[in-house]
């Protein structure tokens, strides 16, 4: 065999997916679910215990979360209970790996708390939330409308928002 025919060594699939054994018994009263499809991990979590959940994701040697990628609003519609969901999707720059943190509420306690003192990074995305779907952020720095102006009235993602606008 030549050094041209050596056998050529892949890196492991982009992306992996991170473990989630250490995070269920240690939130075992956070996490509501695990759902792991199409090689995809989503953590169904509560509102309480979120920060916590959160930090120790970053933290944690093993999961080291370092980068929050994206935040996501779901309106699912006024039918549905709950009404909204929020999704984290959290990637390890340092490990490969991917994760997403889902969140339900209700409509009449659209409410998170902040992930500012986590992820700096969350600061703009729950901005665009909040502009968008009306979902507060508990302690946020600075709450305030980012893309619409700051004395429209509603949220245009929600489904209930008429297509013309007011």
């Amino acid at each position: 065999m030549s050094e041209n025919d050596q056998e050529i060594q892949h890196p492991a699939p982009f992306p992996r997916y991170a473990d989630t054994s250490l995070i269920r018994g240690k939130f075992a009263d956070t996490i509501q679910e695990i759902i792991e499809a199409i090689g995809e991990i989503t953590l169904v979590v509560r509102r309480e215990g979120l920060i916590e959940l959160m930090t120790f994701l970053r933290d944690e040697p093993s999961l080291r979360f370092d980068y929050l990628s994206d935040i996501g609003g779901l309106d699912l519609g006024e039918f549905a209970s709950p009404r909204f969901a929020v999704a984290y999707q959290l990637y390890s720059l340092d490990l490969n790996h991917r994760l997403r943190v889902k969140v339900f509420l209700e409509e009449d306690d659209a409410h998170l708390p902040t992930l500012w003192n986590v992820w700096k990074t969350s600061n703009w995305l729950e901005r665009e939330i909040f502009d968008m779907f009306g979902i507060v952020f508990d302690n946020h720095p600075d709450l305030r409308r980012i893309l619409m102006p700051a004395d429209y009235e509603g949220y245009p993602l929600r489904k209930d928002f008429p297509i013309k606008g007011y």
